[in-house]
């Protein structure tokens, strides 16, 4: 529900149950009458929802992410004993929807070919954007998926705190999917010690 602009969110675990036909000659009759199957539809009562706080839509949306950061880092891992990623799972919510948020996985860094070693990280978000280059990260957020996983390049000068890389791509990004296994892959191939292992992913 949004009211004045500003999104309100309710709990629908609260919310009654459906009312049921008290009669099942009642509903056949009407089946005979119309040829349509009643479908029951809950009966909602305004003033029995239970409004959530922005704080609590942020909690219940940051469980559920760092629930999916930690299958995701166990399942990345569990492919082969040569790449052992470390589990830095944490989570950040969108200010003006906390419904909405991302999910830091791992971090690492790779040696490019034409580059020294590049550190980057990992995340998965519970929506689908563009990422732009400057100023705001997220942009155009759509609901077309459920996921979107990515990795940004990163780097920090000596007493500063981490910011993206832009030294390969504009806006850092290295790779951007809706698609876990394709992200699976791409985490993977950043990971690969040797040529072997990398066939071994492209096989997937």
């Amino acid at each position: 529900m949004q009211t004045n602009g500003k999104l309100r969110y309710y709990d629908a675990s609260k919310a009654p149950p459906p009312e049921m036909p008290n009669n099942k000659a009642v509903a056949h009759s009407e089946f005979l009458r119309t040829g349509r199957i009643s479908r029951a539809k809950p009966i909602w009562n305004a003033d029995e929802r239970r409004y959530l706080s922005y704080d609590e839509v942020a909690r219940r949306t940051g469980q559920k992410l760092e629930a999916a950061g930690e299958v995701t880092h166990s399942r990345i891992n569990a492919f082969h004993r040569a790449i052992q990623f470390p589990k830095i799972v944490f989570h950040r919510t969108l200010e003006d929807s906390p419904h909405l948020g991302y999910c830091h996985v791992t971090a690492a860094s790779t040696a490019f070919a034409t580059q020294a070693r590049l550190s980057w990280s990992f995340y998965i978000a519970n929506f689908f954007s563009e990422i732009g280059d400057e100023g705001l990260f997220f942009e155009q957020i759509s609901a077309r998926y459920a996921r979107m996983y990515f990795a940004v390049a990163i780097e920090r000068e000596p007493g500063q705190p981490f910011q993206i890389s832009r030294r390969i791509r504009k806006n850092g990004v290295l790779f951007k999917t809706s698609d876990p296994k394709q992200a699976m892959k791409n985490v993977l191939m950043l990971g690969a010690p040797d040529h072997t292992v990398r066939e071994i992913i492209k096989s997937l």
